[in-house]
């Protein structure tokens, strides 16, 4: 079984429609091209984020808002922070480092 198989993933953007999306989309690439079927996988704004953090297992967002999810760590939320969210290569990377794909 995948790590990440049926695990709670969240993207966050400053907004929650657009970078989130788009991120969201780049994460569902990553998750089809290792057969990983996560239990939930959605975006939303940063300030819903910040609050709804703590109940994912991985959150994704982009680096200048890393330091909004600081603590997270501390409940075992693994915080992926982005260069590029729209990257299906650097998500890829970045959870490959986070030792979450097999």
């Amino acid at each position: 079984m995948a790590k990440l198989d049926g695990k709670k993933l969240l993207a966050c953007c400053a907004n929650g429609a657009g970078s989130s999306l788009m991120m969201e989309n780049a994460i569902k690439k990553v998750l089809k091209k290792y057969d990983i079927k996560p239990g939930e996988l959605r975006h939303c704004a940063v300030s819903e984020g910040k609050s709804a953090a703590r109940s994912y297992d991985v959150v994704f967002c982009a680096r200048t808002f890393a330091k909004t999810f600081e603590g997270i760590e501390a409940n075992g939320t693994v915080l992926i922070p982005l260069k590029n969210v729209m990257s299906d290569k650097e998500i890829e990377a970045a959870l490959k480092e986070a030792d979450l794909l097999d």
